[in-house]
């Protein structure tokens, strides 16, 4: 049995619907069954599971800029949360995925190469000016650096096929004027796919980067949602970072590429990124039409 924590939210939704999916037992933990932050509670509700995946955490609405508001439950489920649960898992001996954050970087390495797996995060508390979500996500990792059979898959910027106001997709049909930035994006089927091969096929933990192959600009993607006829929509650009850091945003924005190559070394199931996204509108699903395939 494979149970999720957070399982009913926009990751862990994917998750959940695809371990079904694929016939395999999953149970779904949320607050509302046991108290995550108490081991001895959240170690008897995860019972006797043979593999947990932690989709819980707190990523802000509508984006995180709501994390400089509510620092307490930022830091509570991004980074004190992992703890508990690698002591639970410990104490189980039971493998884990922990999901983490592409956000923990800005910018490329020296070289304009991807970060890899090796490189210590450079948009955290100790490094630049992060925000608030990505310092915890950042520490959340620093938790985990002695974690016994777990793995850290780190996802960025998730997007899928379905109208959902997480979808990064969505968001930049909705927002009224985007900032051009290059970045590495995560499918979100495909996330939830290297999910289940770490739980069947057990690959070596560690951490993970759980991004698409390459890069794309947001010019490119806006572009190619046009192609597919999922809107006709002039699309409008901030002139500068600055000016959308002055009159958009109150946190600091994660703008990185990443490596995914040991990924595809150990198997995961990672396409290009330009193909997965023209996948993902190929299948276009509307909002009215999303809502009911959920």
């Amino acid at each position: 049995m494979i149970v999720v924590l957070g399982g009913s939210g926009y990751v862990g939704s994917s998750i959940v619907n695809l371990l079904a999916s694929r016939g395999k037992e999953v149970r779904v933990l949320s607050r509302k069954d046991c108290n995550y932050y108490d081991p001895a509670s959240l170690g008897d509700a995860i019972g006797n599971a043979d593999f947990v995946i932690n989709a819980a955490g707190y990523t802000g609405r509508p984006n995180v800029d709501a994390c400089e508001l509510h620092k307490h439950e930022c830091l509570m489920g991004n980074a004190v949360l992992p703890g508990v649960v690698k002591e639970v898992c410990a104490t189980k001996k039971l493998p884990w995925i922990q999901i983490s954050s592409g956000c923990i970087y800005t910018g490329t390495r020296d070289d304009g190469t991807g970060f890899t797996e090796l490189d210590p995060p450079n948009f955290s508390f100790r490094y630049n000016n992060c925000s608030f979500y990505s310092g915890t996500k950042a520490l959340g990792e620093e938790v985990l650096a002695d974690a016994e059979d777990c793995y850290i898959l780190r996802l960025r910027i998730p997007f899928e096929n379905l109208d959902n106001p997480r979808n990064y997709l969505t968001k930049l049909l909705r927002y009224q004027r985007l900032l051009r930035a290059t970045n590495s994006l995560t499918f979100l089927d495909e996330f939830a796919e290297s999910c289940l091969h770490c739980a069947e096929n057990r690959p070596e933990t560690g951490i993970y980067n759980v991004t698409n192959t390459g890069y794309v600009t947001t010019d490119e993607v806006v572009e190619r949602l046009k192609t597919h006829g999922i809107t006709d929509k002039e699309f409008q650009f901030f002139d500068s970072e600055e000016e959308f850091m002055q009159t958009a945003a109150k946190a600091a924005r994660s703008n990185c590429v990443m490596n995914n190559q040991k990924a595809i070394a150990a198997g995961f199931p990672l396409s290009e990124v330009h193909e997965a996204l023209d996948k993902a509108m190929a299948n276009w699903m509307p909002e009215a039409a999303a809502t009911g395939a959920k």
